[in-house]
């Protein structure tokens, strides 16, 4: 059941401004800055931002894909056969400061599952985290370098991000 709209398209597309003028000026410039979007909903949000920065920039930054499914650390757990859909980076990020993108920061783990498959790929000379909803409850230290918002929530509210990429509309909302 939804409790609240925390965030409608123009608060998720001015968070996506913010976030990409961020990277930009922390990394003074996007000459050796990649995107990396985290299945699902991390790919069109980093794909916004690649947009954004290309629109200030004049420049287009490269984006990639990434499922960390194998890589998750409950595998074990779950009852069924994982689906992967691979992961899609077409570039070389060795030498890369590479932003790894997610749409909810939460326990930390799926940053943690998308590290492991990061080293798999590479070796990047930093890794950045940019997400668009920090909800805290961290049980690995993890911290974003980006956030479009941060969201104070009990352990039994969730956090629902919806974008026309996936869904029909752009809204995050707070769900029990």
């Amino acid at each position: 059941m939804q409790k609240a709209i925390i965030m409608d398209e123009k608060a998720i597309t001015r968070a996506i401004t913010r976030i990409s003028h961020e990277i930009i000026e922390r990394n003074k410039g996007i000459e050796n800055v990649v995107l990396i979007g985290i299945k699902t909903r991390g790919i069109p949000v980093a794909q916004r931002i690649a947009e954004k920065i290309e629109a200030i920039e004049g420049q287009k930054v490269k984006t990639g894909q990434m499922d960390i499914t194998l890589y998750r650390d409950d595998l074990s757990q779950k009852q069924i056969d994982p689906v992967v859909n691979g992961t899609q980076i077409g570039f070389d990020i060795t030498n890369k400061t590479v932003v790894l993108v997610d749409d909810v920061l939460y326990t930390g783990r799926t940053v943690r599952s998308a590290l492991n498959a990061l080293m798999d790929a590479g070796r990047p000379k930093a890794i950045q985290l940019a997400v668009l909803v920090d909800r805290g409850h961290r049980e690995l230290p993890i911290r974003a370098d980006y956030v479009g918002k941060n969201v104070p929530t009990s352990k039994t509210e969730i956090i629902s991000v919806k974008l026309s990429e996936c869904d029909v509309e752009n809204s995050v909302s707070i769900e029990e």
